[in-house]
């Protein structure tokens, strides 16, 4: 007897806020039943009422009842152990989440979240809810990374409990099939009753590790339609339920569920974005929570560089448990406070600079540049590892992300300028891979909404190396700036919206120069043509 589950409006919540239409609701029912689904975890029970969240966030009795809710399907909802066992007496929380019993009540099957160190103190719930008359199942979250005395002591522990069912999940996406036996056998030592497993699908595994699970003795398995859920998503339901029909041997009817991810989830999808990706991989590799990922990809200030280099950190630092000033910190990922050694204004005082960035203006207006470095003879200040006009031309090369240093370190290494960079604050595998280059040594501090220009270092809003070179050039008193090269992106596109923030914050700021573009940009900033000057 396998119990399939599936938590789309639970899961899925977390990008929608919980906020699924009613008709949408109903054909998700009927989808469900029609492709082989018996249990439906319809969302969540919550205390916290601080935001707007959709109905599936709180997931009322009242709620359930104007839904259309076929027979066949039995209706679970999930709670997080943390308001549980939290400023509330257990039993007054459940009292106020579960104000009927199961017999006057849609729900018959009530899931409780619950990290390690939470499982004792909220093992208490499941004989409470057990007099109400629920079914009971608790969760055991992030327990891939536990040693097998914990996990069989976990397992003792619940056997004391009466628990219908004790899931796992996998909750970083880090578990391989391997692993999933693994913790199946540890489990097993002590807990006789029903197992489950949560699978994640930051590496791709989740599916595999579902059905290895299900070949291993654990009979409830769960999944969301298209993956739909926090991070990189899930086991797919569409998928699972293909597998489950020939385990079964029973036809499912997957039209509904079809129809249904066309008209609604797939935009969905393309809207929010859930689902792996190289990142989420990465994060599955190193055991950090996934939130991580999701947080930073829907934030447009986190370029490619920046998602890299928070994860390094969080790699080293450990990023199991999601929080938003980790996260800041991450992101700052510079030693020390701001300094350096090396004062711009010995190289630019007074000269006009012109920075070279990397979009296709430079290699498509080549010639007319380099007749006017030749003509006017400015600063040139190449942004990384930009190469398209002639090597010669080019003072110096600029850079402080470290991700992308250490990136393009070899080549640093090869191209002939001096590098200006944060050389001081940063990590020590970046300075030995750029030992023997000439560094000028530039400081650099992140501060939100600032830009300041010292001597030898400045504070700037954000690592981009567009607002350190910004810096660079007003510390070191240039008479102005001129930009090539600095394209922008399609229409639309957050990252337009960002530097211009940046543009004009640093208008705003005291000491700012004029900024002129000489080939064609999607900024705004004040442009001239190079041909004209």
């Amino acid at each position: 007897m396998i119990s399939f589950l599936d938590c789309t409006p639970r899961d899925g919540g977390y990008y929608n806020s919980w906020d699924f239409p009613q008709e949408v609701m109903n054909d998700y029912l009927i989808s469900m039943q029609a492709a082989g689904v018996n249990v439906v975890e319809m969302g969540m029970r919550s205390l916290k009422n601080d935001c707007f969240n959709g109905a599936c966030a709180y997931t009322t009795d009242d709620y359930l009842r104007n839904l259309i809710i076929p027979s066949e399907i039995t209706v679970g909802v999930m709670v997080n152990a943390s308001e549980i066992v939290g400023e509330l007496a257990l039993v007054d929380a459940m009292g106020k989440m579960f104000p009927e019993p199961a017999s006057s009540s849609p729900v018959s099957l009530v899931r409780i979240a619950c990290h390690v160190h939470e499982f004792s103190k909220a093992l208490p719930a499941s004989e409470w809810l057990k007099k109400q008359g629920y079914g009971v199942g608790f969760n055991l979250m992030q327990v891939a990374d536990r040693s097998q005395e914990e996990i069989e002591a976990l397992a003792a522990e619940a056997s004391a409990w009466p628990l219908d069912v004790l899931y796992f999940a996998d909750s970083m996406g880090s578990m391989n099939p391997e692993q999933t036996c693994r913790i199946i056998r540890w489990l097993r030592t002590h807990w006789k009753g029903q197992l489950g497993i949560h699978t994640h699908d930051n590496m791709g595994m989740a599916l595999q590790n579902t059905l290895r699970a299900l070949e291993n003795g654990v009979t409830w398995v769960d999944s969301t339609v298209t993956g739909m859920g926090r991070g990189p998503g899930n086991a797919r339901t569409e998928e699972l339920a293909i597998e489950l029909a020939d385990i079964r041997g029973r036809k499912a009817n997957f039209i509904p569920l079809l129809s249904l991810i066309r008209r609604y989830f797939s935009p969905l999808q393309q809207q929010y974005g859930w689902g792996t990706n190289p990142y989420y991989y990465l994060a599955g590799k190193y055991g950090i929570h996934p939130t991580y990922i999701q947080e930073m990809l829907s934030d447009s200030r986190y370029n490619e560089e920046d998602i890299l280099a928070v994860i390094e950190h969080l790699r080293l630092e450990g990023g199991k448990k999601f929080s938003l000033d980790t996260l800041d910190a991450a992101r700052h990922f510079y030693q020390g406070e701001p300094r350096g050694t090396w004062n711009p204004e010995l190289l630019i005082g007074g000269r006009e600079v012109l920075l070279l960035g990397t979009g296709p203006g430079v290699a498509n207006y080549r010639a007319a540049i380099e007749s006017y470095v030749r003509n006017k003879r400015p600063f040139v200040l190449a942004l990384n590892t930009q190469s398209h006009i002639a090597p010669k031309l080019i003072d110096a090369r600029i850079a402080c992300h470290p991700t992308r240093l250490l990136a393009d370190c070899e080549e640093h290494t090869k191209l002939p300028q001096p590098l200006i960079t944060p050389a001081g604050m940063l990590p020590e595998e970046i300075r030995k891979a750029l030992q023997g280059k000439t560094l000028l040594d530039f400081g650099i501090g992140v501060k939100s909404g600032a830009f300041s220009f010292e001597k030898t270092h400045c504070i700037l809003p954000t690592s981009l190396v567009f607002a350190y070179a910004l810096a660079v050039t007003t510390s070191g008193r240039a008479n102005n700036i001129l930009l090539a090269g600095f394209d922008g992106y399609g229409a639309g596109d957050p990252r337009n919206q960002e530097m211009n923030r940046l543009l004009d914050l640093y208008r705003q700021s005291s000491g700012s120069l004029p900024v002129v573009a000489i080939t064609p940009t999607r900024y705004d900033v004040k442009s001239k043509s190079i041909y004209g000057m």
